[in-house]
């Protein structure tokens, strides 16, 4: 009975020392585990591939500000003969509402009117608001906008084809020289990869021993469960070896 006794504490303390060390066991791999994303975060943080890519970032901002200056004085050149140039590029909608149409003078509203009208327009607002020509200055430029030659209420809807035009150009330009860019480095990626190959060659001829077995064609490689049920099988052999060598 004593030595049952004896037996059962010596297995209760073990036990209890197991559920201790599987304890420990998975804090430790817990503070590894953060320690290891750490690390990876740290690792990636100051590798040069996030320094390149601020980098190109910031080129690329400043080459896309090259590239609308570029569109800008092209499509200058292109509208020389539209007054008011690139900006003047645009359709006012008529307006469907009193909010669209603008200030009303002379018992009409002017939702536009060009810069050669504008002293008229000021006139106008002066003679029938009582307004001294600075604030009737003020009341217009506060309230219109100048779109090339013109000046658009600011309620009222407008399409800027100047601007649409600016962006697919400028979207065509970037396109292209990001096409070519990466062109280029395909080519001297596969130039770099064939110059690896034929070092490789060079070399396995002179160390056949090292060449890596060639892959038989139509054997898939093994899958994990494959891999794990072989070293399954290898361990009861060599556990059935092991008991008939005792016996």
């Amino acid at each position: 009975m004593a030595k049952k006794k004896e037996a059962k504490e010596q297995a209760a303390k073990e036990e209890v020392l197991d559920k201790k060390a599987l304890k420990a066991k998975k804090k430790k791999e817990a503070e590894k585990k953060v320690g290891g994303l750490w690390a990876e975060f740290k690792k990636f943080i100051t590798r040069g591939n996030v320094v390149d890519m601020s980098i190109g970032v910031v080129i690329g901002g400043a080459f896309g500000a090259i590239v609308t200056a570029l569109t800008n004085i092209f499509l200058s050149i292109c509208t020389w003969t539209v007054p008011g140039g690139l900006k003047g590029l645009i359709t006012v909608l008529p307006a469907m509402s009193d909010s669209q149409a603008g200030i009303k003078i002379g018992g009409s509203y002017i939702q536009q009117f060009a810069t050669a009208n504008l002293n008229d327009i000021v006139n106008r607002l002066v003679q029938e608001q009582g307004l001294t020509e600075a604030q009737a200055l003020s009341t217009i430029t506060s309230k219109y906008t100048l779109h090339g030659s013109t000046y658009v209420f600011n309620g009222a809807a407008i399409i800027d084809w100047g601007t649409f035009i600016n962006a697919i150009i400028s979207f065509i330009i970037i396109a292209l020289v990001l096409f070519i860019i990466i062109k280029i480095f395909a080519k001297l990626q596969k130039t770099r990869a064939e110059m690896h190959a034929k070092a490789m060659e060079e070399y396995y001829k002179k160390h056949p021993e090292e060449r890596p077995a060639p892959a038989v064609p139509g054997i898939p490689e093994p899958t994990d469960h494959q891999l794990l049920k072989g070293i399954l099988a290898e361990l009861q052999a060599q556990n059935k070896s092991k008991n008939t060598k005792k016996k």
